[in-house]
């Protein structure tokens, strides 16, 4: 090895030094610990005491460890599918040829730059169930509104209403697919008769599955890790409705202090988004067209 390529080398290293040291002592650390806190009982103020397999035996006959397994499930069952729908059809609206698409794309992006803790607040208003712009409209045309947040059967609907509004993010990526297709297979569908609907599901939507594929696995990784909307509108209320599964973790670990409980759930929940991103994985063979596949 020349001295130039050796202190290539040296100048590599350094250069990439505080990503390895961050990596290393903020991600590799914290996840090794985590694992071992999860078979021990740790407070924070004493030292970790080693009980084994006893956080797990003892989430399993948790009931409010269940419950929030069933909400997530329930928020990640409808959000997920709902929010591939409505951002295709965003997409396929907005890739029209019409006068003024630059500023209706903007408009529908925006939501989806706004933080999250401002529009919290913002659905925590409209969603009131007495005074709320939705439920005013509502009263406007002779409907009566639901409770809404506070109303244990309608929380997690009002959620899951809340995820699609800020949808712009993954509409743009949809965008970005179906601009992406040559226009040669739609000229060539025309000459053969076809009509619009049989140019989307013959043409649009097989060739767009590689980004619905990829939406998919962000979708399901991010609503198994929903949160922040819940902890700041509702709490987990009512009555536990919507009471996530990130949320409950978040209450063990910094409210009641129980961290190694909390770190159980947190391996669970690594497995639960293995699995399901393994599976969604394995049957994409079925369904994703790739361009170069015949």
């Amino acid at each position: 090895m020349t001295k130039v390529t050796k202190r290539n080398v040296v100048n590599g290293m350094l250069f990439v030094s505080p990503w390895v040291i961050g990596f290393i002592a903020l991600t590799m650390v914290p996840f090794v610990l985590s694992l071992y806190y999860s078979f021990t009982t740790y407070d924070v103020v004493a030292a970790p005491d080693w009980t084994g397999i006893q956080n797990y035996v003892q989430l399993m006959k948790d009931p409010i460890f269940w419950t929030s397994i069933y909400n997530t499930l329930f928020y990640t069952v409808f959000s997920v599918p709902l929010s591939i729908v409505i951002g295709v059809a965003l997409a396929l609206l907005l890739n029209l040829k019409i006068r003024g698409m630059a500023f209706y794309r903007t408009i529908f992006y925006l939501p989806s730059i706004v933080p999250l803790v401002a529009s919290s607040i913002l659905w925590l208003w409209l969603f009131d169930p007495q005074f709320g712009l939705i439920n005013s409209m509502l009263e406007a045309i002779g409907i009566r509104g639901p409770g809404w947040l506070v109303d244990p059967a309608w929380s997690k609907p009002a959620l899951i209403v809340m995820g699609l509004w800020g949808i712009g993010g993954a509409m743009i990526i949809y965008l970005a697919g179906l601009q992406d297709i040559p226009q040669e297979m739609y000229e060539s569908a025309e000459l053969d008769g076809a009509v619009w609907w049989h140019k989307i599901v013959y043409i649009t939507l097989p060739m767009l599955t590689p980004v619905i594929f990829f939406n998919l696995i962000m979708g399901l990784i991010g609503s198994f890790q929903y949160f922040t909307q819940a902890y700041i509108v509702t709490s987990g209320g009512p009555n536990d409705s919507t009471l996530f599964y990130s949320l409950y973790l978040y209450n063990n670990a910094f409210s009641y202090f129980h961290m190694g409980y909390a770190s159980a759930m947190a391996w669970i929940l690594f497995l639960l988004i293995m699995a399901a991103t393994l599976i969604v994985f394995k049957s994409s063979a079925r369904w994703v067209f790739y361009g170069g596949d015949k």
